[in-house]
């Protein structure tokens, strides 16, 4: 699939408009992750933001040195890492692929950078990632009511 169009389909960039769509896509790079691979960790500063092309990911709640909790996944077009791109630049939480992923990969300053070159862009980006972390919170609070909400 054309990287235009992984942006078209992806939550974070799916509603800016083609010319500058096509700005976003130079600002790519894309990489596989082998299945096991921990692509950002839990606290840790993270300089990357992910767009899924092909596979999928677990993100990972690290409750101690050996223990861990899945509480999502990501899969095709889906975004993760968008600790990037809001400070303190710390995951909140640890992505590990589950099978062979690919991925566009942008650097979180990069795209930050853009409120001095082209303020309209960075916002919508803004927007863009503020709809994905608004959709993992909604996510984790249906998980949290599955658990404690009892009849």
């Amino acid at each position: 699939m054309e990287i235009i169009e992984v942006l078209r389909r992806s939550d974070v960039f799916h509603y800016i408009e083609e010319d500058e769509l096509k700005l976003v896509e130079k600002m790519c790079t894309p990489q596989v992750f082998e299945a096991g691979t921990i692509i950002c960790r839990q606290d840790k500063e993270e300089e990357n933001i992910y767009v899924i092309e092909e596979g999928l990911i677990s993100i990972l709640l690290e409750l101690g040195p050996t223990e861990k909790r899945q509480i999502q996944t990501a899969a095709n077009f889906e975004c993760f890492g968008w600790s990037a791109t809001i400070p303190p630049f710390r995951c909140t939480s640890t992505a590990k692929a589950l099978e062979k992923t690919k991925v566009l990969t942008f650097k979180g300053m990069e795209l930050r950078n853009l409120i001095y070159t082209n303020p309209k862009l960075c916002a919508e980006i803004a927007g863009g990632v503020a709809y994905v972390i608004s959709q993992r919170l909604r996510a984790a609070f249906s998980q949290l009511m599955g658990v404690a909400y009892q009849d």
